[in-house]
């Protein structure tokens, strides 16, 4: 995937280009799409009944240590603009095969992300339709998004933008309406007055103990993966030596209005023993402010989270394929671009792939089981990209100095924080084995790796990135 990026274009030998279509609101909603995930519509109530109030804190220390990541991430990309992605980053600083497993392993979890959350969209358009078998809605969906992503960059960042509108529009709605019931100290039909001090009554704070709060990490991390995606999206950025940093300070902002305002708000109306671990509690404070349409449109908007993130699935597949196959670790073809300037046969691949997989997937009737064993191969696979974005941002400052130097968005703290952004990520990798369910896709996914270690041993035509040119 290495090109020589212009204000215009990404440029390779074929004459085709990967067109920097993508303006700063498609950017910026990329983004805040990327950090509110399905897990906070579908997984905060289990979070809840876990980590109690503390799930607040969980999210917020997550949040601090992915801004970090994100800005290691945009310093490297910003240094030299020839680099199109985070997964050329990691090729050119750690070399092929640390490029090789990241962009195979990145591929693949966007493969699962999307198949699981067609499947929750179908599921969730069964509300409407009881009767409606699940594979229609499925295939349908992803057909759909196939057809989006194919017809150019842009139509990628239309359908994001306004998947990301709607994502926000009803978290400021629940946050409003939360706020109105505590300042009016609403009282709901069970009894309980909507107040703040409902964050710390007793035994609320870490309800299950230490080991409550710990287990909310292994969920709540599912909720950030994507946020990387603008990582996939500097290449196709107009101007990302704007859009990119702008995006990545107002991560912060985002995180304290999506995540700890609309979660303090639901425990405040709610209060802790009565938030419904097995469906949203986004869902239960619409209804107990009253609003008669509060689980229909809370259905809708879960289901358009699950499809933008189905969408964001699609987009980085196909152009981490693309990017591979320039690196020549995947077949030609798929870096052959569309006259739209779209990775058309990597997005067929990738489809395919999708649509193999989903008809496996029928085969588990239970969408929360699949959803769980989709976070948590989500999760895992997310944790090791992080990773390795951070080991590339010690290799960029050893071989890189002068870069660094010269760089107007530095991380802040440079290798003390990466260093302690890395020792966090191992901290929840090792979280992942003390729950049964997300232990069994833990122990799994050595399996993958060692294939990918095997694959590239003997793939004979993997080779280096050319050697990048500095940007003055």
């Amino acid at each position: 995937m290495h090109q020589t990026c212009n204000s215009q274009d990404a440029t390779h030998g074929d004459g085709r280009t990967l067109k920097r279509r993508l303006e700063n609101r498609h950017i910026q909603l990329i983004a805040i799409s990327g950090a509110i995930g399905t897990g906070l519509f579908m997984g905060s109530g289990k979070m809840i009944a876990l980590s109690g109030s503390s799930i607040i804190l969980v999210y917020a220390i997550i949040g601090f240590f992915v801004f970090c990541i994100m800005r290691a991430m945009g310093e490297m990309l910003l240094a030299d603009l020839e680099m199109g992605s985070f997964a050329e980053l990691v090729h050119h600083y750690l070399g092929p095969r640390a490029g090789f497993i990241l962009a195979w392993s990145y591929w693949l979890s966007w493969v699962v992300v999307a198949v699981g959350d067609v499947v929750v969209v179908a599921g969730f358009l069964q509300y409407w339709y009881p009767n409606l078998p699940t594979w229609i809605p499925a295939f349908s969906t992803m057909f759909l998004l196939l057809v989006l992503n194919m017809l150019a960059v842009k139509a990628f960042g239309e359908v994001e933008f306004w998947f990301g509108l709607i994502k926000i529009i009803a978290i400021v709605a629940l946050v409003v309406t939360g706020l109105v019931m505590v300042a009016t100290s609403y009282t709901s039909p069970a009894g309980v007055t909507a107040s703040f001090s409902h964050l710390v009554a007793p035994g609320v704070v870490m309800p299950h103990g230490i080991l409550g709060f710990l287990a909310g990490f292994q969920i709540a991390i599912f909720s950030f993966v994507g946020t990387e995606l603008l990582g996939t999206a500097a290449a196709e950025a107009h101007n990302p030596e704007k859009t990119l940093p702008k995006a990545i300070n107002t991560i912060p902002l985002r995180i304290l209005l999506f995540y700890v305002t609309a979660l303090a708000c639901i425990i405040s109306v709610i209060s802790w023993a009565n938030v419904p671990a097995n469906r949203s509690p986004f869902v239960e404070l619409f209804l107990l402010g009253g609003l008669p349409a509060a689980a229909g449109m809370i259905n809708f908007v879960v289901m358009t989270s699950a499809a933008s993130s189905a969408n964001s699935g699609v987009y980085s597949g196909s152009r981490m394929l693309y990017g591979l196959s320039h690196n020549k670790q995947a077949p030609q073809a798929f870096g052959r671009l569309s006259g739209s300037g779209t990775p058309a046969r990597a997005l067929v691949f990738s489809g395919l792939c999708m649509a193999i997989a989903l008809t496996l997937l029928f085969a588990i009737p239970d969408i929360m089981v699949i959803f769980t064993l989709v976070s948590t191969i989500s999760a895992v696979m997310v944790i090791v990209t992080w990773s390795l974005i951070l080991l590339s941002y010690f290799a960029y400052r050893r071989s890189n100095p002068e870069a660094h130097v010269r760089s107007t968005f530095k991380l802040p703290g440079g290798k003390f924080t990466a260093g302690i952004s890395l020792a966090f990520l191992m901290f929840v990798l090792c979280l992942l084995a003390l729950e049964p369910d997300t232990r069994t896709a833990l122990y799994v996914m050595p399996t993958w790796y060692i294939g990918l270690l095997l694959a590239y041993r003997y793939n004979a035509k993997a080779t280096a990135y050319p050697v990048a040119t500095t940007a003055s």
